[in-house]
């Protein structure tokens, strides 16, 4: 029989995060956001996908990129930190990190106003962030 309590746990963390999903996967456990596959729960730990921008904070702190076996290592996903992991408000905003692709957290820069037939719902479509 399987433990679920560390799983409880972060979902319960990540409880204010809209649209969060989840699967068993792995031998753990996938996270999304949405379509965006972006973390891990396997044995105990929990992993976020890393992005350049990212990837010196976990490693910053000393975390170690997943590892399911001896042979294999994602080396885009990095464990999260254990104070990060206990403070809900912290891990919400990592998690928003790894859900969302950096190009997508970014504001572009228009020198011009919008077309009066584009409104600004559109820019996710113009950004390629539409849901």
């Amino acid at each position: 029989m399987r433990n679920d309590s560390f799983k409880d746990f972060v979902l319960d963390q990540l409880g204010a995060m809209p649209d969060l999903t989840g699967k068993a996967m792995f031998g753990g456990y996938g996270l999304y956001h949405r379509a965006s596959f972006f973390g891990i729960i396997h044995k105990g730990r929990l992993f976020f996908k890393t992005n350049d921008m990212t990837q010196p904070m976990y490693r910053s702190r000393g975390m170690q990129p997943f590892r399911p076996s001896a042979r294999q290592t994602l080396k885009r996903y990095y464990e999260v930190p254990v104070d990060i992991l206990e403070d809900p408000r912290d891990l919400a905003a990592w998690a928003q990190h790894a859900a969302v692709p950096p190009s997508a957290q970014l504001v572009l820069p228009f020198s011009a106003p919008l077309p009066a037939s584009l409104g600004y719902g559109d820019l996710s479509v113009i950004a390629g962030t539409e849901t």
